[in-house]
């Protein structure tokens, strides 16, 4: 046999062999991987070559209903909505009624950042390429975990009151708000509501017909999960986020199946069906371009060698191809979207609980297969990983409550830090006592509301009344009981709690 020919037929059915994960198993890592994690319920898809060649549920959609999840349960996607605010947005520009690069105030008139020359440069893809020199989640607590209070205008005319902790244009930190604008960015230029552009624009040409651009929006919720969050150390159903508000950065609701299709249109440059296209290729490939450098710490088995955003997209590469991905996470509901264009290959995964390990573990599996590579144990891996990371955060927070107990009896003189105080963007918040005790209740975030503990010196913390936020904060008053300031206890804390980003002063 030629030598070359046979080399090459040997990697051929070696390459074949390895592609070949079989749905079994499939299904065995995601049974491994409910259980390591305690994740109630799972959907997984798996694109290939423009087709759909696995999709399918598993565990319930419920620890209390037990009902079964299946390929066309709904999930908030969260996050992987910001890929369809930028595919909306590509399509403005193929239509020729916005560029990226226009200034969003020609838009957004009353939009405004910390200074003039950023409000001045700030662009659309500005908008979307987390580089705005905010801070990580900044300004979130006007979406999260209440928001209902607060509007879009809020949003446009309340950013100028955040500080930024880097150059503009200079670092990445992952953002919400500007999403949310964005969206409003789409309704100018569009003359439809970003909901209603997403839908008739978007999800319905390409047949996703059981998802909807909002929880609010769906028409038929017989077919989707609750969320749950583990509370000292026992799974619980909780109340599911319903914020409008929320929806170009982190609203629609979908299933593996019809997110398929999506993921097919995607690796597809924007074709579908018989060639229609719901964007241009040069759009496309505009939105996979990298626009900003992310932190890129090489995690086994890939160890890759860049990472970075591009327009509603992360990019990095695996094994020398380019990956193209995204996560998503609401409270009790996290999801993973990641293509391999040269591979023509999608992975979809979504679960009712909020452990990212376990669809990092899934898809990472799956993927390690067609890529070729030998085994590794991926549920091992991340369960190691999620294990030292929670210790490290709880030795953090065991110390503030150690502390707390062991000041409890100490003589505080509380009453002078009763009043109300106010935040620039956030809103009041109120600092009772009733019976000895120090309470926090905001005005504009209803369940942001607790019982203040004394730490030390004029450091205090408050104690959510829920539980599930996993998000108790530090409270810092000035000396001279002007004000205070805030930061989360855990470094484990959800990033959308930017406690950090608050700078309260006494207006009672």
């Amino acid at each position: 046999m030629n030598f070359k020919l046979g080399f090459l037929a040997t990697f051929l059915i070696s390459t074949s062999i390895y592609a070949q994960i079989t749905p079994t198993q499939i299904d065995e890592v995601v049974e491994k991987t409910i259980k390591t994690f305690d994740v109630p319920g799972i959907a997984v898809a798996v694109v290939k070559d423009g087709k759909i060649v696995h999709a399918k549920g598993y565990g319930v959609k419920s620890i209390i209903t037990k009902q079964k999840v299946d390929e066309n349960t709904l999930f908030g996607i969260a996050s992987n909505s910001k890929a369809f605010t930028s595919a909306a947005l590509a399509m403005l520009v193929d239509e020729g009624k916005i560029k990226w690069d226009d200034k969003v105030v020609k838009y957004l008139p009353d939009f405004k950042m910390y200074n003039d020359y950023v409000t001045n440069e700030f662009t659309v893809r500005d908008l979307l390429t987390h580089r705005s020199g905010l801070g990580l989640g900044a300004g979130d607590l006007m979406i999260w975990p209440d928001g209902s209070d607060f509007t879009a205008e809020d949003i446009i005319e309340n950013i100028q009151y955040l500080k930024p902790v880097s150059g503009f244009r200079a670092k990445y930190d992952y953002d919400n708000l500007l999403y949310i604008i964005a969206g409003e960015v789409v309704h100018k230029a569009s003359g439809q509501t970003w909901n209603e552009f997403v839908e008739n624009r978007i999800i319905k040409p390409l047949g996703m017909t059981n998802t909807a651009s909002s929880w609010v929006r769906l028409k038929d919720t017989s077919n989707v999960i609750v969320p749950h969050v583990p509370i000292d150390g026992k799974l619980k159903v909780i109340s599911r986020y319903k914020n409008q508000l929320f929806d170009a950065a982190a609203g629609i609701y979908s299933s593996v199946n019809d997110m398929s299709k999506w993921a097919i249109m995607q690796l597809n440059k924007g074709k579908y069906g018989s060639g229609q296209k719901i964007f241009s290729e040069k759009e496309h490939a505009e939105m996979w371009t990298p626009q900003t450098l992310m932190p890129n710490k090489p995690v086994p088995p890939y160890n890759s060698l860049f990472k970075a955003y591009g327009l509603g997209w992360q990019l990095n590469d695996v094994k020398g191809k380019m990956q193209v991905s995204h996560t998503g996470g609401l409270e009790g509901i996290v999801t993973q979207v990641t293509l391999i264009p040269e591979l023509q290959l999608g992975i979809i995964v979504f679960t009712n609980q909020q452990s990212g390990a376990a669809f990092s573990a899934i898809t990472n599996t799956i993927k390690d297969s067609y890529l070729g590579m030998e085994p590794f144990d991926h549920v091992k891996y991340f369960s190691d990983r999620e294990k030292a990371s929670g210790e490290k955060a709880d030795k953090v927070t065991d110390e503030v409550w150690q502390t707390v107990a062991k000041n409890k009896n100490q003589k505080i003189d509380t009453k002078k830090y009763i009043g109300t105080y106010k935040d620039n963007w956030f809103g009041e918040v109120a600092i009772t006592e009733k019976k000895g005790k120090m309470y926090f209740a905001s005005k504009r975030s209803p369940q942001l509301k607790g019982e203040i503990f004394f730490y030390k010196d004029n450091n205090f913390v408050v104690k959510w009344d829920n539980r599930y936020f996993h998000a108790d904060a530090h409270i810092f008053f000035e000396k001279d009981n002007a004000g205070f300031t805030m930061k989360p206890i855990s470094p484990a804390t959800d990033f959308s709690y930017d406690f950090q980003d608050l700078n309260f002063f006494r207006i009672k």
